[in-house]
């Protein structure tokens, strides 16, 4: 039995390495965003709505940022190439600067970063009509294979669920169902809030600022890097932007981290606010690191 949750690429996995007919087809939805110096100082977040009845969201971001988008363009070429384009980046702009009054121009943009959703193809002419739904197909020719088509991590866990139903018949010895109730992992604290408040007061040092970083990203596994360090120092060697040794080696024995792009852009945000300089130390680390090689838990997958 297989599960294809290959994304963007569902379709050409179905066809080009299952060698068989896909019941359904795969649309790519371009959406793209904008990564500014934070616009207002309070936690709101913001829907506008331009003149071409598209709406756009203006969050609060990684603390010090806001963040702008999305566009919603049909996109053709490779997924994993997929970019920001200059049309992209004048049209969240516009709709920004005709709802603000402080006027923001390209040199005001800190990052961008784009995706695509691959949304199941119902033929509809206008990306935004198209369903946001997920369709799930299984194929029980041969060896059964249950293919996903579109989705959105906002619903993964629905998504999760009902895909377990539609193997049910075919899995027999299956429990009952324990998703909807459960935590994810380092989720077993009162809020983020107070348990930042938790992380000021047993570990100073952090700052407010750190401690909330950490209480968003990790929760309670925070303290697995935490436990016994009593200064600052006892993080171990700084790379920049509050990110020390003690929580670089966490991602790479406990959360599969190998490269700088791992820690600073897949892990965290940490990109935004590390130096060239910062970032060249931390990927020198990275290299000498004895937890990374092939003896990992990588090994397993490559």
């Amino acid at each position: 039995m297989l599960v294809n949750a290959a994304g963007p690429w569902v379709e050409s996995f179905v066809k080009g390495n299952a060698k068989r007919d896909s019941r359904y087809g795969i649309r790519m939805i371009q959406g793209s965003h904008l990564i500014v110096p934070r616009l207002n100082d309070d936690d709101r977040a913001y829907i506008l709505q331009h003149q071409d009845g598209r709406i756009v969201f203006v969050l609060p971001y990684q603390q010090r940022y806001s963040l702008i988008g999305t566009t919603d363009r049909r996109y053709q070429g490779d997924p994993s190439r997929v970019r920001i384009n200059d049309e992209e980046i004048d049209y969240l702009l516009e709709v920004l600067n005709s709802h603000f009054v402080r006027q923001l121009g390209r040199e005001d943009v800190v990052a961008t970063y784009a995706g695509v959703r691959p949304l199941c193809d119902d033929e509809s002419e206008n990306p935004s009509a198209m369903t946001r739904d997920y369709t799930l197909d299984l194929d029980r020719h041969g060896a059964p294979m249950l293919s996903i088509f579109g989705g959105k991590i906002t619903t993964y866990r629905k998504l999760a669920e009902a895909a377990m139903r539609k193997l049910e018949p075919l899995l027999p010895a299956m429990g009952q169902p324990w998703t909807a109730t459960a935590r994810l992992p380092g989720g077993d604290i009162e809020s983020r809030h107070a348990f930042a408040d938790r992380l000021v007061g047993e570990y100073p040092f952090l700052g407010r600022e750190r401690a909330e970083r950490f209480a968003s990203s990790y929760g309670s596994l925070c303290l697995t890097f935490l436990d016994g360090k009593q200064s600052q120092d006892d993080l171990g060697q700084p790379f920049g932007g509050g990110l020390t040794r003690a929580e670089v080696d966490y991602l790479v024995e406990h959360e599969w981290a190998r490269t700088s792009e791992d820690i600073l852009w897949r892990r965290s945000k940490l990109g935004l606010r590390l130096t060239s300089d910062e970032r060249e130390t931390l990927s020198r680390y990275l290299d000498q690191h004895p937890a990374i090689d092939m003896s990992g838990p990588l090994a397993k997958v490559s």
